[in-house]
């Protein structure tokens, strides 16, 4: 066994978490089994493998920086439910 019940009552208790008995035992056990099968992966041989962060090649898209003409401030205040002036009235945030 890799995890005992009193590992998992105590991380239980650390994260606030009320368990049964039987959700105790029923947690200890899966843990137990996923804790093997992680020792199991560590047995591969893994020296001429390159590490990645993703499983799949992703790049970042992004469209280059274009100047366009804006909406006209009086435009976008008309938008907004309510302005006050040259700006969007909003509730006051403390």
């Amino acid at each position: 066994m890799k995890i005992s019940s009193e590992e998992v009552e105590h991380v239980a208790h650390l994260a606030r978490l009320h368990l049964s008995a039987s959700d105790i035992e029923t947690f200890t056990q899966q843990l137990n089994s996923i804790l093997l099968y992680m020792e199991k992966l560590s047995e591969l041989n893994t020296s001429g493998i390159t590490p990645t962060t993703h499983v799949l090649h992703l790049s970042n898209a992004f469209r280059e920086d274009q100047v366009r003409p804006s909406l006209p401030r009086e435009e976008a205040l008309e938008l907004g439910p309510e302005q006050g002036g040259s700006s969007f009235v909003v509730p006051k945030v403390i």
